[in-house]
């Protein structure tokens, strides 16, 4: 790993790669495709890209009955308390509307309502990602929604993995189709003949269903346009280099535009674990994933001081921070961008990728500075109510259609006069 030392002007920021213009030509094709075509279209490209022919898109019981039956029972329990210790932690999320009294009898309020029905995508091919449908199912669930759907492209053999199929049915999620890529959401956003639409997409994707995401963004809610993971160390010289360097490229293993970033007032860390990424990068079997992220994205910064670092933390707004120092706590507080945090030695990242309770479904490329992670807000809305006494409304409307006249408004002006004095009963 590259190791410089820390200055005011340094940007901490990648220069990330996006669709281009032949990728996002596709997925629009694709999207019209859909829209016009449904399930036709669908299993056109199940047929192209994926290499199955369905006549059913739709998992059935069968299978995930099939799946539950053969899977490893201690994995099953291990998914079963990941997904109590996510349930615990998003119940907290949980608020209320609320209502206030004016005068006269008159009221305000906001409403809190669940959203109707949202779509979760999975990523499909050589890896399995069941720990994706617990992140994005379960806060769904803790707000409310009635509607849960599922999409996945199927493998080669014309199933899911069933270990996506287990964590659905640890949450009691049988809505689950066959689809992949763009073509699923088109799906989910304009509905086919199998497969009713939702109010919002969440999950993570390739290329294309990212651009996917962000062309049906308006007539569906998203969840976010994520891009590669990354995770950036602020540590001292209490830490342990071969903890760090384990933890830098259990990020960068994820993507060869992951990034990797050790911010530390320690030049013998530094030094350390540039060294033992070295050793452990031939050891990891996804060397060569992993080697590209730390040759292009991976850097070890020395900062002057620990204020420094923090200072070049914030900046850089990453997805995943450790603080891994001797005030762990105390310096955590100091962080302002960030889209998770993991305090001391024994939070290493992957913990709440999977089991502590918290969300990985974070914000990506700096936008920790005004985004925040996946949570039980992102499945609801609010309303606005009012309601206003005819006494209150007496107080009020020459001030309102003053208010309105100075704006150029009359129309607004006359609909709050027209109601009230000049009238007599029915």
């Amino acid at each position: 790993m590259k190791i410089t030392k820390l200055t005011n002007n340094i940007s901490l920021k990648r220069q990330l790669e996006g669709g281009n213009e032949e990728q996002l030509k596709t997925v629009r094709n694709v999207l019209q495709d859909v829209r016009e075509n449904g399930d036709e279209a669908l299993r056109k490209y199940s047929e192209m890209w994926d290499g199955i022919k369905l006549d059913d898109f739709r998992v059935s019981q069968e299978e995930i009955e099939e799946a539950v039956a053969n899977f490893d029972e201690q994995l099953k329990q291990d998914l079963e308390e990941a997904a109590a210790n996510i349930r615990y932690y998003h119940e907290a999320q949980k608020r209320d509307g609320y209502k206030l009294p004016l005068a006269n009898g008159s009221w305000l309020a906001q409403r809190i309502i669940p959203l109707d029905a949202v779509g979760l995508y999975v990523p499909g091919g050589s890896a399995a990602y069941p720990s994706s449908v617990l992140m994005n199912v379960i806060p769904a669930q803790v707000a409310g929604v009635e509607r849960i759907v599922i999409t996945s492209p199927a493998g080669k053999d014309g199933k899911l993995p069933a270990a996506v199929l287990v964590a659905a049915s640890i949450l009691g999620v049988n809505e689950i189709y066959k689809v992949g890529g763009a073509q699923a959401i088109a799906a989910l956003a304009y509905g086919t003949e199998t497969i009713a639409p939702v109010d919002k997409i969440t999950g993570p994707g390739n290329i294309y269903v990212a651009l996917a995401k962000r062309e049906v963004f308006g007539e569906v809610a998203i969840d976010m346009i994520a891009g590669p993971s990354e995770i950036a160390v602020l540590a001292d010289d209490s830490a342990y280099a071969d903890e760090v360097a384990a933890d830098l490229l259990s990020q960068a293993e994820h993507d060869a535009l992951a990034c990797a970033v050790l911010i530390t007032t320690s030049e013998k860390l530094a030094n350390e674990v540039a060294e033992e990424v070295e050793k452990q990068l031939r050891e990891l079997p996804r060397e060569a994933i992993a080697r590209k992220s730390i040759e292009n994205f991976g850097h070890i910064y020395i900062a002057e001081s620990m204020e420094q670092a923090i200072e070049a933390v914030n900046s850089l707004a990453p997805e995943h921070l450790e603080v891994v120092t001797e005030n762990a706590e105390s310096d955590a507080e100091k962080i302002r961008h960030a889209g998770a945090i993991f305090v001391g030695r024994y939070s290493s990242e992957p913990v709440g990728d999977y089991f502590a309770g918290t969300n990985h479904v974070l914000p990506t490329n700096s936008t920790a500075r005004f985004a925040s992670g996946l949570n039980v807000d992102d499945f609801i809305k609010r309303s606005n109510v009012v309601y206003y006494s005819e006494q209150t409304w007496q107080e009020s409307a020459p001030k309102i259609a003053r208010l309105a006249r100075m704006e150029g408004l009359e129309g607004h002006a006359r609909a709050v006069e027209s109601r009230g004095w000049t009238k007599g009963d029915k």
